[in-house]
């Protein structure tokens, strides 16, 4: 079924087309619930239980271990709202054209709460969603920022004055056109301090950050309503993205003269990066330039992912003692990594591994194997298409990604080709091809990066730029010009807003 014929039909309609014999095929193909947990820049690697030193992830780890996983998972563009935007439609970034932090999602490029909503699912979404308008995106539940900030009353203050910015991928403000017309309201109100970039222990309260509103939300959405009819909820928790001021009781377990910065921190050599890579790092945070700013903002980060994996947890435990467990599909992942100081970065923006790489974990009850791994090259334009096949829906035709069930059966590896792009219709606009062992960055007016990953993991061998690796060079453009035909001289003049 197309999306123009979903969109002209009603939801009797799409359950007869979709569900012959309802509701026994129902009762036979349970799970049937989903629950999507969606943190935000995550690092992949960042996890103990893949032998990460110091992180403190529990609840992730146990998820891991109880789920079929997806060590090679990118993101479609290293920035929040296309990178949810491709997530939620299955779509890559030129197709959906919310090009950046600014850009709403298109209305008629439907999500996948409309489709399980029309299926008779109630769809909710708690916590961040970054579309950058006011649509609803298809889901009958939804609380975000605003929903936190009535929460919060007069301590909203402290909030902002931890940001010390307008920023809406930290939700100050949630919709960037409500300050347009008469600017940012905070101006001269919120009390700046030094070294907000870097970050510091909270002075909010644990029980009123953001994310365990998300938590205790979505606690009380499962109580009220999933045991009624099905769902489709996604927990979207803010951490470990900025702000990075975690609770006393996490950043106390991070000593930061215990942090260990990355090999590859100052060693990069800017005759074999493009220009971009060379900005970033000379005018990257200023104080993350200091090797003690670069290990307090490392502790800083790790104790936002504790407190968010301890808010994950909780969702989970109510989601075991209200007994849906076991007919309910749980999903993990993150919009975009993180570079924490790899290669002198910091934040996403790049196609480095920390940065475009996600965890991406799925457990299905009666299908998948638990602690099961798949090297498959995979992209978050497949959950959307998978989680639909997995509930027995209609997928619609001309999504970008297809569906992981084959993969959930079996995990081995399958030859598969990913692609990310980024900063489109700029001149500095770059795209990225990854198959087999070989990464391809192509950035329009500057220099390509082809990295071996199996021989160069942590990217600093430019193979471009040697001889002997033209072809693959050329197979690869080649390959992802037939993708995407990237213009040479983009128009527009978005900018690339530090969200």
């Amino acid at each position: 079924m197309t999306r123009k014929q979903f969109l002209s039909v009603g939801p009797a309609a799409v359950a007869g087309l979709s569900f012959p014999g309802r509701a026994a095929a129902q009762s036979a193909r349970r799970p049937k619930n989903v629950l999507l947990l969606m943190s935000d820049q995550h690092q992949h690697g960042c996890l103990r239980i893949d032998g990460h030193p110091v992180a403190r992830t529990p609840n992730l780890d146990a998820l891991a271990r109880s789920s079929t996983r997806f060590d090679s998972a990118y993101c479609t563009n290293p920035v929040c709202t296309p990178s949810r935007a491709s997530l939620l439609t299955g779509l890559y970034t030129h197709h959906h054209h919310s090009w950046n932090n600014s850009t709403p999602w298109p209305f008629e490029h439907k999500t996948i709460a409309n489709y399980f909503s029309r299926a008779g699912y109630i769809t909710a979404n708690i916590g961040k969603l970054h579309c950058v308008d006011a649509q609803t995106h298809g889901f009958d539940y939804k609380l975000d920022f605003n929903d936190w900030f009535q929460y919060l009353g007069p301590k909203a203050r402290l909030y902002a004055d931890e940001l010390g910015h307008p920023n809406s991928g930290s939700g100050l403000p949630q919709i960037d056109d409500l300050w347009r017309d008469f600017g940012d309201p905070w101006k001269g109100v919120r009390q700046a301090f030094p070294g907000v970039d870097i970050g510091r222990v909270s002075k909010i309260a644990e029980q009123d950050h953001f994310d365990s509103f998300v938590a205790r939300e979505s606690i009380r959405f499962l109580k009220n309503h999933g045991t009624k009819q099905p769902f489709f909820l996604i927990s979207s928790f803010l951490r470990p993205h900025d702000p990075f001021m975690p609770s006393e009781r996490f950043a106390s377990m991070f000593p930061p003269d215990e942090m260990k910065l990355p090999d590859t921190w100052g060693k990069v050599d800017f005759a074999t990066v493009p220009k971009d890579i060379q900005r970033r790092i000379q005018n990257g945070m200023r104080q993350m330039k200091d090797a003690d700013g670069a290990r307090l903002h490392t502790a800083m980060y790790l104790g936002n992912l504790a407190e968010m994996d301890n808010a994950l947890g909780q969702v989970l435990s109510a989601l075991r003692e209200l007994g849906r467990e076991d007919d309910t599909i749980v999903v993990y992942t993150s919009d975009h990594g993180e570079m924490l100081g790899e290669h002198g970065l910091w934040q996403k923006f790049v196609f480095y591994e920390p940065s475009v790489a996600v965890p991406l974990m799925f457990r299905v009850p009666g299908l998948t194997q638990a602690g099961a791994r798949s090297r498959t090259h995979v992209s978050l334009t497949q959950v959307m298409p998978t989680l639909l096949e997995l509930c027995g829906l209609p997928v619609p035709s001309g999504l970008d990604g297809d569906s992981l069930l084959a993969d959930l059966r079996d995990p081995a590896t399958r030859d598969t080709t990913v692609f990310s792009e980024f900063d489109l219709r700029n001149p500095g606009a770059k795209y990225m091809i990854r198959r087999g062992d070989y990464k391809l960055n192509y950035y329009v007016n500057d220099i390509s990066e082809l990295f071996n990953l199996k021989d160069d993991p942590k990217e600093m061998k430019n193979l471009a730029l040697l001889p002997g690796h033209t072809d693959k060079v050329e197979e690869l453009r080649s390959e992802l010009f037939a993708w995407y035909a990237p213009p040479e001289k983009a128009a527009s003049t978005i900018q690339d807003r530090r969200r």
